[in-house]
């Protein structure tokens, strides 16, 4: 077998070129897969709605502000969204302080979610006025609840069904009697420094 040291100058460099196009190539398919995951569950999330903010900071009226995922301009109204990417089983209930997490032989908690939804939609009422609002915990389609889904809590695909969108007349008329609230609503949230640590 030749000594590699022995190979002229052009070869090593172009295998250790072939090597950094392929780290490259591979890096780039795995953006790729995931901005196209990413834009695809922002579509499922938002796409009933007349109009939404996406990681939104809203005022809590003492200086600060609760981080919100998702606010959606509906029929029905505002529908504050705390959305969830969460693989493996989940069991949680409305009296239960914790929801676990099994997936394979790892198993973890997280706090209910429900009582920071409470506060989320507390302080979009508070900036929206007479704008009816909702909430929901929405879980994307790598989660599941075999033992049934506690209150406010929906899959990514039930969403749609939950809120429809306006069939027969454009949204800007279904919506006109909640687009002052809507507006009071957008001119007060800021962009959410929170977004990325999520």
């Amino acid at each position: 077998m030749d000594d590699l040291s022995k190979l002229p100058p052009l070869v090593w460099a172009a295998a250790v070129g072939a090597v950094a196009l392929g780290l490259a190539l591979w890096w780039m398919g795995r953006w790729y897969r995931r901005y196209r995951a990413r834009r695809l569950l922002r579509a499922a999330v938002t796409g009933g709605a007349a109009d939404h903010l996406a990681n939104a900071l809203v005022p809590d009226g003492m200086g600060g502000g609760f981080h919100v995922d998702f606010l959606l301009l509906t029929m029905r109204g505002v529908v504050v969204i705390d959305l969830r990417d969460v693989r493996g089983n989940i069991f949680g209930g409305d009296q239960m302080a914790e929801w676990t997490v099994m997936d394979g032989a790892r198993r973890f908690t997280f706090t209910n979610p429900q009582s920071a939804l409470y506060d989320r939609i507390a302080a979009v009422k508070a900036v929206a006025g007479d704008v009816p609002v909702e909430g929901r915990i929405v879980f994307t389609r790598r989660g599941k609840f075999p033992k049934g889904l506690p209150k406010w809590t929906l899959m990514v695909d039930a969403l749609r069904a939950e809120f429809p969108p306006v069939e027969y007349q454009p949204h800007a008329e279904a919506t006109a009697p909640l687009s002052e609230g809507w507006r009071r609503l957008k001119d007060a949230v800021k962009p959410s420094y929170m977004a990325d640590m999520r």
